[in-house]
């Protein structure tokens, strides 16, 4: 079976979120932030007139915070009929993976927290990881 992934990087990798969850992809926008949220939460922004909850990544998986660039974007998903903007470095492409390319992550070898991670999908000479969206914007 085949599936539709949109690629995005992230601190020099490259990460896939299942393109069934992704409602739009679009440029940075104003945000306005949100007192006592968690270190992670960007704050909150007015996305054709629906207030949506943005998290940035880099925090979220306690990668290095990087200056802000012309590519960053927010991949809008909508995971339990909720929508939530995710900050990315860059939106590469969507890919049609073949499930048979997708592996489990190894426990050890990841940089983020392994439990946000579906799989590996090998693509060529390149590998991307699949993020469960889910336990991403999960707050804890």
């Amino acid at each position: 079976m085949e599936n539709q992934i949109v690629v995005f990087n992230l601190a020099g990798e490259q990460y896939g979120v299942h393109i069934s969850k992704v409602e739009s992809i679009i440029k940075m926008q104003a945000i306005t932030k949100l007192p006592h949220a968690p270190r992670y939460v960007e704050g909150i922004t007015n996305l054709r007139g629906r207030v949506v909850p943005i998290i940035d990544l880099h925090r979220r998986f306690d990668l290095d915070n990087k200056a802000s660039t012309a590519d960053d974007r927010i991949i809008v998903v909508n995971t339990s009929g909720e929508d939530i903007g995710l900050i990315v470095d860059e939106v590469s492409e969507v890919l049609t993976i073949n499930e048979q390319a997708v592996e489990p992550a190894p426990n050890i070898t990841t940089t983020i927290d392994s439990s946000f991670i579906t799989g590996i999908a090998k693509i060529d000479q390149r590998l991307v990881i699949l993020l469960d969206l889910e336990k991403v914007i999960t707050i804890n």
